[in-house]
């Protein structure tokens, strides 16, 4: 588990605070969607929790096996130990990768992670349709993105994080990208996507975060707001009743309401929950 505690952070040279006593705990065995408007301190919340950022004040630590005693224990991730270290992941969306082969890169990354599966990364690669051993600087800038997925996703870490992962991929690789995070899932893991693209990743969550600087709008899993709202498209002019947000599309008014016990439980349309979240709407 990654607990962060009373935690608030303001850049330096005297700017806004970006996060105000912040309380969350992230578990084991669930996909995060975490989400909010651009400047609201998603990225930076990443860069927090891996440990490149220090929290002004409040905590940030992060459960794993204690190197000495092989027990379990919370660790504070900015000072960046060896047990942190080898037990999180962070896919920044700016990445540049070494002019060496790719072969070279994954055996020396690698090393570095005791549970590193070298047969999970091949087979990521050939889910991406990734093939040989290319010099890393000769591949595009989605085949390089799919690549650092695919490594991040083998690395056998606990705690993985990933910012606007989806960016530069093509649709294809879009649909790829939610089959081979649920493949690599596991019992032990956490893992945490920060995203524009809802669309990318909603049918992938298991759980919700949406925050605006210093307030958390929403923290839930994808179960409970299905059980309590609805979603769905409406002819315009239909009842209003128990609507709480909706827009107009082609196709009717997309509705978010709350559900009635009657209800048939609807799939989460997570473009309309976030635009009612940040207009305070529940």
């Amino acid at each position: 588990m990654i607990r962060i505690e009373n935690m608030s952070y303001i850049y330096p040279k005297g700017r806004n605070n970006i996060h105000t006593n912040l309380n969350l705990n992230l578990e084991e065995n669930k996909i995060y969607g975490l989400l909010g408007k651009n400047g609201t301190g998603k990225s930076t919340l990443l860069y927090l929790i891996a440990g490149l950022l220090r929290p002004t004040e409040g905590t940030i630590t992060m459960e794993t096996t204690d190197e000495e005693t092989g027990e379990r224990k919370d660790f504070i991730t900015f000072k960046r130990n060896q047990e942190v270290l080898r037990d999180i992941f962070f896919v920044n969306e700016e990445y540049t990768l070494p002019a060496i082969k790719l072969d070279e890169w994954s055996k020396s990354l690698g090393s570095f992670y005791p549970n590193y599966s070298e047969e999970m990364f091949r087979q990521c690669l050939a889910d991406f349709d990734i093939k040989g051993n290319p010099k890393l600087t000769t591949l595009s800038m989605g085949q390089q993105k799919k690549v650092i997925i695919c490594f991040a996703l083998a690395s056998g870490v606990r705690y993985l994080l990933m910012d606007e992962p989806t960016n530069g991929l093509d649709i294809p690789s879009k649909a790829q990208f939610r089959k081979v995070v649920s493949s690599c899932m596991s019992d032990d893991r956490t893992i945490v996507i920060s995203t524009h693209q809802v669309h990318d990743i909603e049918f992938l969550l298991d759980h919700i975060i949406i925050i605006d600087n210093d307030r958390l709008l929403l923290n839930a899993s994808t179960g409970e707001i299905t059980e309590k709202f609805t979603f769905e498209y409406r002819i315009p002019g239909s009842s209003t009743e128990g609507v709480i947000y909706q827009e107009p599309t082609l196709q009717g008014n997309a509705t978010m309401a709350y559900r009635k016990s009657t209800d048939p439980e609807t799939n989460l349309n997570l473009e309309l929950l976030f635009n009612a979240a940040i207009t305070g709407l529940f």
